[in-house]
């Protein structure tokens, strides 16, 4: 604080204070006047209530002094009083620095213990599952949803449901959190707008959704283009991030529309890489929360909606 506001500062104090206990000094002496029966002279309901006036009681004077005691010893012990930083030497940075320390050896002691085990049995244990969740409301729950269900319109898959594009091992979770994931469709309205729904249609087939099975019949030998990615049987193939097309699990939609529009415009995800904000520790406990969520089904995303 400048030196001009920490004066503006003193003078509003001294100003408010002084005004408050001169009006205290003179409330026990003020002089109202008053009628033959001891009352002010207003009335309501047509008289039957009328307004009396009695001294101030004890209790409150003695409390209202108590205050303004109180009151001047906090501008002398705490800060308040312009940059006067009390007798104390109290802060909210040194409170919070002090509660941060108490918090961090409580941390360090289960961190050693979450150390010992791997993600998959982490994901089993209630302090790493509590500590986890808030990391995963924290950092992840603006994309995945707060429990994990997942955001068609941003691409972000679905994290209840065991179904992954780079694998859902310990491992797997913990390099994605890690060191991030690009993904890339590439778009291929080259082969011309009929092609295009020709091959939604056989990608739909392929997972038992609805579609036409003449257009599916003449998209099949398109799906040539996609299985070096997909694979043949379109399987998909967590080392390039490819999607599983013959489950009902789409990352993008699957209506006709959504995958008419993934296939012809292609589509682009990405996924940033924690390591610049999280400790390993963390990711580690985030990591199995995550694995955890997977393992939970529907029932998770109902609960937390």
């Amino acid at each position: 604080m400048s030196p001009g506001w920490s004066l503006w500062v003193m003078f509003l104090v001294v100003l408010n204070f002084g005004i408050t206990f001169l009006l205290y000094l003179w409330a026990p002496r003020a002089k109202i006047p008053t009628l033959s029966d001891d009352t002010s002279g207003h009335v309501w309901a047509h008289g039957t209530i009328r307004e009396g006036v009695r001294n101030l009681p004890l209790w409150w004077l003695l409390l209202s002094g108590a205050m303004f005691v109180a009151g001047a010893a906090y501008l002398v012990l705490y800060p308040g009083f312009g940059n006067h930083k009390g007798i104390l030497g109290w802060s909210a940075h040194g409170e919070l620095a002090r509660a941060e320390s108490i918090n961090n050896a409580k941390l360090d002691e289960l961190v050693v213990r979450f150390r010992q085990y791997p993600v998959e049995q982490l994901a089993d244990d209630p302090a790493a599952l509590q500590m986890g969740e808030r990391l995963f409301v924290d950092n992840c729950a603006a994309c995945h949803g707060r429990g994990g269900y997942g955001n068609v319109k941003l691409g972000a898959p679905s994290l209840i449901d065991d179904d992954w594009l780079y694998g859902g091992s310990g491992k797997d979770i913990l390099s994605s959190i890690h060191d991030g994931r690009s993904g890339l469709m590439p778009p291929w309205a080259s082969l011309g707008e009929d092609n295009v729904k020709n091959l939604a249609n056989y990608v739909l087939s392929l997972s038992g959704s609805p579609h036409d099975a003449s257009r599916a019949a003449a998209g099949q030998p398109l799906f040539t283009t996609c299985a070096a990615c997909h694979g043949a049987q379109g399987k998909g193939n967590p080392a390039l991030g490819a999607p599983n097309l013959t489950d009902h699990i789409w990352l993008h939609g699957g209506k006709f529309e959504d995958v008419v529009h993934t296939i012809g415009g292609g589509r682009q995800g990405h996924m940033p890489a924690w390591s610049k904000r999280l400790t390993d520790d963390q990711i580690r406990v985030l990591a199995a929360y995550v694995y955890h969520l997977s393992r939970q089904g529907d029932a998770a995303a109902q609960a937390s909606r």
